[in-house]
């Protein structure tokens, strides 16, 4: 294979990662024109979406969710031939149960009517039982200071997230009710950890711009479906060559802007490298002069996500999900029917985020912790039996999005003619999310054809 995609005739390009940065850029590189080899470790791709067997259970990996005003992971979803499998709800609607309520009066609501920004959240806020009407107020003042900010002022990066709300007379319990049941699943990172231009962009996009951009969307189906299945296919149609199981050693700038990318046995080589793996492989990989602190890609903190799986042998939860206030419990799927499971019991997924206390702890102890807990929330569970109970975990789940983090996050073009970085941790202006990585991909894949002179149209101004 020496020589590579190089030998043949017309601009090539060699994709460093199959997640769904990578994914992205090789799809769109091929639908410019451009001979496109992907490079993938993992034996599938997804990056950190995925799935795996478990006896009959098909179990993701973690439970991931996207938002209406995430167009770019529904491109992505649309591009594969997915979007069916992981609809969206008609109108945004989180059931939140408090534990530390008397039974009865556990169960507030966060959901939008069908009124413009921001009336379409006053009616649910103002109901919300889990806040005093002081509380509710306040949330209603220090949302509309939120919409006021300037997302492109670099200092909002300089100051957490906490800080601010408390500024803006937002008592502790708001921030746990309300700000924090929001940021931590988004952010993975609770307020004081947040970095306030990372926050303000999750609240203002998703709460304060559109009246359905919060409106909840999930796979129906293991994940492994829709980001290794599917994309795989989609790759396939588009002419993508997809080598998994092998990962790029180096990268070496050739005469002619060329680049060779060495892999186990054999090299490749390319008008353009797109590196959209993980920051400290990217750091690994770069070669000399690429950026211009390359050790600033070793200060992008990472931070883990839990994932708690629990089967039990009867349904316990009549909701698709529910948030939980007053229990280490954070957000809590019906993963049965997406699992496969046919058993007739059900299949739950609790998802805790920022789980830096818990990540490595022994499974015995988190089993002693969160049934409890699930019998606290659903007091069906109380007489319903554990088939089994595992865990999973992500130690590097996400970047963390700490103060300070906009400073180290790179952009897509580096110093090195033809090389382009891409990945969620990536300055993309949003968190780690699908979305961020997909939007990274899409950027880096523009840029490279710019310089490579393919007419592109970027999918989303497509959509605008």
């Amino acid at each position: 294979m020496s020589g590579g995609t190089g030998a043949r005739a017309g601009q090539s390009a060699v994709v460093v990662g199959g997640g769904l940065a990578g994914v992205t850029a090789a799809l769109r590189l091929a639908e410019a024109g451009v001979r496109v080899t992907l490079l993938e470790g993992r034996p599938r791709l997804g990056g950190l979406a995925f799935s795996f067997q478990r006896g009959d259970l098909t179990v993701d990996n973690g439970q991931h969710v996207y938002l209406r005003c995430c167009t770019a992971y529904r491109w992505f979803l649309d591009r594969v031939g997915g979007a069916h499998l992981a609809p969206l709800q008609d109108r945004l609607d989180v059931p939140v149960l408090d534990a530390a309520r008397p039974a009865g009066r556990r169960l507030g609501r966060l959901r939008r009517a069908a009124l413009p920004v921001p009336l379409h959240l006053a009616a649910s806020l103002a109901t919300y039982p889990h806040l005093s009407l002081a509380e509710r107020a306040s949330v209603g003042r220090a949302a509309l200071a939120l919409k006021a900010l300037d997302l492109d002022d670099p200092a909002l990066d300089d100051t957490d997230f906490a800080t601010w709300l408390a500024r803006h007379g937002q008592s502790p319990r708001t921030v746990e009710a309300l700000w924090d049941l929001v940021g931590v699943a988004t952010l993975n990172a609770t307020a004081p950890h947040s970095s306030l231009g990372l926050a303000a962009m999750v609240f203002k996009t998703g709460l304060l711009s559109e009246p359905g951009a919060a409106d909840i969307g999930w796979a129906r189906v293991p994940l492994g479906r829709l980001h290794h299945t599917l994309a795989q296919a989609a790759l396939d149609a588009a002419g993508v060559r997809t080598l998994l199981r092998t990962k790029a050693r180096s990268l070496t700038p050739c005469e002619g802007g060329r680049w060779s990318v060495a892999v186990p046995g054999d090299t490749l080589d390319a008008d353009t490298v797109v590196l959209a793996v993980p920051q400290r492989e990217t750091h690994d990989l770069l070669p000399p002069g690429a950026l211009d602190d390359p050790a600033a890609l070793l200060r992008i903190r990472t931070a883990p996500i839990l994932n708690v799986h629990v089967l039990y042998d009867r349904p316990v939860l009549r909701r698709p999900f529910f948030a939980a206030l007053g229990s280490p419990v954070q957000w809590v799927f019906d993963r049965t029917d997406a699992s496969g499971h046919r058993g007739g019991g059900q299949y739950l997924a609790l998802s805790q985020s920022a789980a830096h206390d818990e990540i490595d702890a022994p499974v015995a102890e988190l089993r002693e912790r969160y049934l409890p807990e699930l019998e606290r929330l659903l007091p069906p569970a109380r007489h319903a039996r554990v088939q089994d109970f595992f865990v999973t975990r992500e130690r590097t789940a996400t970047f963390a999005p700490a103060p300070g983090v906009g400073r180290l996050r790179p952009g897509t073009r580096t110093h090195a003619p033809g090389l382009y970085l891409a990945g969620a941790w990536t300055a993309t202006g949003w968190p780690a999310t699908m979305e961020g990585a997909v939007r990274s991909g899409f950027t880096a894949a523009s840029a490279a054809l710019s310089a490579l002179g393919r007419p592109h149209v970027h999918p989303l101004q497509e959509a605008a």
